[in-house]
């Protein structure tokens, strides 16, 4: 089982990256939950290491953050930093906070955290012109002939989005078939779960460094009891404080929002 996951995973970043130098993957933390951020993570690699000895060796390690343990994904963030020093990828992420969550919508805010992981790595000019920002002093022969200034693709773990900076493939359920979504997936887990432990020690009563935000009955009860704080969404908790739904049911809040 872990062999044929290691040929997947590396098997599916190898066809997408033919033809390119770099392949980046892209995955967020936080779409669903009541609470704290959204992050995105980045990851690029090449074709030498997806050839290479680690990731030959040790794909079968990842897998979908979801399914990893906190330890798991612990020592595989170590891996992952050990792997940025020698220059054998590269790895950054993003976030949108609660505010920027209620000013665009959490679909827009998860776009706004992933540009920013992205721009980490590459601007979103070295990719293609603009067609928003057009070079006045250019011809339409020289902007028909711009080239990227990059050899690099990106893939975006689920559907492709719209009115977003970056050309990319949306990979449906990407964090389970490509190696460097899985990856950006994981830093994009850990980076979240640690912003909510520190949100714990800021705002104790809602056990944030257990449930993480998300829409736990622990979470639910601490919210009706204790009422909301400033890093709940509030569009996520209107029609729970408002009596107009089972707090049972508040887990599908998360996805009427999108």
């Amino acid at each position: 089982m872990a062999t044929s996951k290691r040929r997947q995973l590396r098997g599916f970043d190898l066809k997408q990256i033919e033809g390119a130098s770099e392949l980046i993957g892209v995955d967020e933390a936080g779409r669903g939950a009541l609470a704290g951020p959204v992050v995105a993570g980045a990851v690029l690699v090449t074709r030498a290491f997806l050839d290479g000895r680690w990731a030959t060796a040790n794909a079968s390690r990842i897998n979908d953050s979801k399914q990893l343990t906190a330890a798991e994904r612990d020592a595989l963030w170590l891996d992952f930093e050990a792997l940025v020093a020698e220059g054998q990828i590269h790895a950054t992420f993003g976030q949108a906070d609660v505010i920027e969550i209620e000013q665009v919508n959490i679909l827009g805010a998860t776009k706004l955290a992933m540009r920013r992981a992205l721009e980490g790595i590459y601007p979103p000019g070295v990719f293609e012109k603009p067609a928003a920002e057009p070079d006045l002093f250019a011809s339409p022969e020289e902007i028909a002939a711009f080239r990227p200034q990059v050899s690099c693709r990106i893939i975006v773990d689920g559907l492709k989005l719209k009115h977003f900076p970056y050309p990319h493939t949306g990979v449906v359920k990407g964090d389970g078939r490509s190696l460097c979504i899985a990856m950006a997936s994981i830093i994009a887990k850990v980076t979240r779960d640690r912003l909510m432990n520190d949100l714990d020690a800021q705002f104790p009563g809602y056990s944030f460094a257990q449930h993480k935000g998300y829409g736990t009955e622990e979470h639910r009860d601490a919210v009706l009891r204790r009422g909301r704080c400033p890093q709940h969404r509030e569009l996520f908790l209107r029609k729970l404080l408002s009596g107009q739904v089972d707090p049972a049911q508040m887990n599908f809040l998360g996805g009427e929002e999108l």
